[in-house]
């Protein structure tokens, strides 16, 4: 479905209304909303309704519709549709319950969605199962209840499954202004990809927020984050409910590092997609995106007249990709002549009360901090009661920011710890005058993690397609790990010089062949550490022997060469996603893979300098770049080594379902790697 088929859905110049209490409320919404266009009641029985003439049937409609609300049941609802698609109509709104989403009730649910959508052929419908939408800049509602929306020249977009969630956004009172709010229903026909490009191709949307329970096609994805890169209109994800996979029982740390919504992050991070965790979080969001778009960076300044609130942003920042640079040398003079020696110069900034109520040295004061060139400049400012006390001070230093930021440029924000303390009225005020009224300390830093996280995304050059290969049917084989090691030596990763022996006599021979000291392993066991299954540094045949008699092998033994101490060890995995397919994952490996939780995730196909890149976040990077003093580890050879296993994932992903090599073993600068452990879960 195109952008332009849901032109006349969503911004409808005639609209139908089918029913009796759900069709009059949504005629009494379009009257209240100020709807300019025309309103045709379709009812059998009653010859009017709110004033306007009730036509008996589509086909004695005027024309063709743009917008049909269909209120009726779900029966009806099928046949209404069919006639207004077979009429050329513009789209429909399907109210009733009783489809797909009803199945253990109603066993025809899914036969009857079936129809509906035949029914409706080329023509777009939302739902079933939905409320419509409110379309803010036209006055235009295909919604059957009161909300709290109000019309506006141009603001975000909000997209969500839930009817009941989409009702309660539209009663903020945080000054973001709400373009849009649509709800998608079962999605029958219309995915929510298709809606959220529809939205996209108004030029009066500033940004799209999205609520959703999961993402069932990666290829759409793809084509909505190039759409808002294509139309500079960022997208936030909300997404909610966790992965199955993090339940499932898994042979390897990949898998487990991979689960829950790790791979959903990996992915929405590489295409450029924002994600929150909270609906808070999420208007905060947008309203920065509205007033600013993507940041340039995660800077921030803050100024507050309590040391209360300083320690609380700085707090908060902890554990956040947001940083409270110190100031620049060139502000100390100013803010030092301008607050006097008894305030700390710092960065969060308590400024005391010795300007509260001055407006020209609050002003000054204000844009000395605004001229540190940080990506955000924060006033941390609570209004008080409007029906208790007297605001006159508190804003008398909002005018100051406003003026501030308009003499210096700066991208500037008043921040109400409290979401009530910030008065609709006042954000209205200072989003028209661009300073953006955030509501909250933690969904503020939020707002700005998101914003530079996608300014970050859209400076890069698009990123490669996702993977999307077909997985081939057939049972699941595990290989052994000479077998494994085998696959990743043909793949160009460098691994131990080893031989597989059948029993503990021809382990010890094996062993006197490579030259000691060796590893020994027993194949075909999972976990070999935990499982007693691996003895280390064997110095001489009858250690072998001995070590080799006290295994439970049933596969027969690995005799490796001993590896050099490692400067550190990585864990190099793959596996394979419900919705997005394989995934490639690094991390911290050996023993810290519990111990430190220390992971990225990189969508395939991905790059050197990805690769690159995603070593760098590590904890354990500090290791492989020299800490304290200790030998650097060989980066270079590390990152051609994932990237030829991120190769072969890519090259066998019709087949592998899982690839772990746990670890890889980073030696000193110039020595290179070593896949010392692998498994391989691929189907037959």
């Amino acid at each position: 479905m195109t952008a332009r088929a849901l032109d006349r859905l969503f911004r409808p110049q005639t609209i139908a209304v089918f029913g009796g209490r759900e069709a009059r409320r949504v005629m009494e919404q379009c009257d209240r909303m100020g709807f300019a266009g025309e309103i045709w009641p379709v009812h059998p029985t009653l010859d009017e309704l709110l004033g306007r003439q009730c036509y008996r049937s589509v086909s004695e409609l005027p024309s063709p519709p743009d917008a049909a609300f269909v209120g009726v049941n779900r029966i009806s609802t099928v046949e209404i549709v069919r006639s207004l698609s077979a009429a050329g109509a513009g789209g429909a709104v399907c109210y009733a319950s009783g489809f797909s989403e009803a199945v253990a009730e109603l066993a025809d649910g899914c036969q009857l969605q079936q129809a509906l959508v035949g029914a409706a052929a080329d023509m777009p419908i939302l739902g079933p199962n939905c409320y419509g939408f409110i379309n803010g800049l036209d006055g235009a509602l295909l919604w059957p209840d009161q909300h709290g929306m109000k019309r506006v020249e141009g603001g975000v977009a909000i997209l969500t499954q839930s009817s009941n969630i989409a009702l309660n956004l539209t009663m903020q009172t945080r000054g973001l202004p709400i373009a849009y709010v649509v709800t998608s229903g079962n999605q029958a026909q219309t995915s929510l990809c298709d809606l959220a490009c529809g939205l996209l191709a108004d030029p009066r949307v500033t940004a799209l927020g999205l609520h959703v329970e999961g993402f069932g096609d990666k290829a759409a994805l793809e084509r909505l984050a190039a759409t808002a890169r294509l139309t500079k209109k960022p997208v936030v994800v909300l997404k909610v409910g966790k992965s199955e996979q993090a339940r499932q029982a898994t042979l390897s740390h990949t898998a487990s590092l991979a689960g829950g919504d790790a791979v959903a992050d990996a992915v929405l991070t590489r295409l450029g997609i924002g994600r929150v965790e909270t609906l808070p979080a999420l208007l905060e969001t947008l309203k920065l995106l509205h007033v600013a778009g993507p940041l340039q960076g995660a800077t921030i300044s803050s100024m507050s007249c309590s040391g209360g609130e300083a320690s609380l942003m700085a707090d908060a920042a902890v554990g956040r990709s947001v940083t409270f640079r110190d100031l620049e040398p060139k502000q100390l003079p100013r803010l030092r002549n301008i607050l006097g020696d008894m305030v700390t110069l710092s960065n969060p900034l308590d400024y005391h009360t010795f300007v509260w109520g001055d407006l020209a040295r609050q002003t000054e004061a204000f844009a000395a901090m605004f001229e540190g060139s940080y990506d955000l400049n924060l006033i941390v400012l609570d209004f008080p009661r409007g029906d208790r006390c007297e605001a006159t001070d508190w804003m008398t230093a909002a005018d100051a920011v406003t003026v501030a930021a308009s003499t210096t440029g700066a991208l500037t924000g008043i921040l109400a710890t409290l979401s009530e303390n910030m008065p609709e009225a006042v954000a209205d005020r200072l989003i028209a005058e661009g300073v953006v009224p955030f509501c909250g300390i933690d969904e503020t830093l939020i707002a700005a993690e998101v914003a530079a996280g996608i300014g970050h995304a859209w400076r890069k050059p698009p990123s490669l397609p996702l993977l999307n290969v077909v997985s081939v049917e057939g049972a699941i084989e595990t290989l052994s790990e000479a077998d494994a090691k085998t696959e990743l030596d043909i793949a160009g990763l460098r691994i131990p010089k080893g031989r597989v022996a059948t029993s503990p006599l021809q382990a010890a021979d094996c062993a006197e062949r490579l030259g000691f000291p060796v590893v020994l392993k027993a194949l075909g066991v999972a976990h070999k550490t935990e499982a007693g299954a691996v003895a280390l540094n064997l110095k001489d045949a009858k250690a072998v022997l001995d070590a080799a008699s006290k295994m439970a092998a049933t596969d027969g033994f690995l005799i490796e060469k001993m590896i050099d101490r490692p400067v550190a060890e990585l864990i190099v995995g793959a596996s394979r996603d419900p919705v997005f397919g394989l995934s490639l994952t690094l991390g911290a490996g050996g023993i810290f893979v519990e111990l430190l939780e220390d992971s990225v995730i990189l969508p395939l196909p991905t790059t050197r300098l990805e690769i690159s890149e995603a070593i760098s976040r590590l904890k354990i990077a500090k290791l492989i770049e020299g800490y304290r003093g200790r030998p650097k580890g060989d980066l270079e050879a590390t990152v051609t080594a994932v990237a030829r296993a991120a190769d072969y994932v890519v090259m066998n992903a019709a087949r592998l379902e899982e690839l772990d090599i746990n670890p890889l073993m980073v030696l000193p600068e110039g020595h290179g790697v070593a896949a010392v452990d692998a498994l391989i879960r691929r189907r037959r």
